[in-house]
């Protein structure tokens, strides 16, 4: 196995991108290996790492279907739904909580109104 070429941070070359970067441009890795590896230094802990992939080898992103447009959408609505009260919150409720702000804190005087 050889090891990845490593960059640091703004100076990988082009050709090279990461997958926000490929992303943007509508394309994804589409199975190709990690071609090399970029790392930002940070203080006090490891550096940050984010790995590149050859543009060149890069596939378009895969079009939106109707099933999968439907399937988001039901996840993002039972993500939104309140397991105590079955109300959407209007927002995503959060995992640390597990239902929605005025559920958790019923006796919270300041507490927003349901929806």
């Amino acid at each position: 196995m050889t090891a990845l070429p490593v960059y640091r941070w703004r100076l990988a070359p082009d050709g090279l991108a990461t997958r926000r970067q490929l992303r943007a441009r509508g394309l994804r890795p589409g199975g190709q290996p990690v071609a090399a590896q970029l790392e930002r230094p940070r203080r006090r802990r490891g550096p940050l790492v984010a790995y590149l992939y050859r543009v060149d080898l890069a596939k378009p992103v895969r079009p939106m279907t109707p099933g999968r447009t439907a399937a988001l959408k039901a996840a993002m609505t039972a993500r939104r739904t309140c397991p105590v009260c079955r109300r959407d919150a209007g927002y995503c409720i959060p995992p640390t909580l597990g239902m929605c702000v005025p559920c958790a804190y019923p006796d919270h005087q300041n507490s927003a109104p349901h929806r």
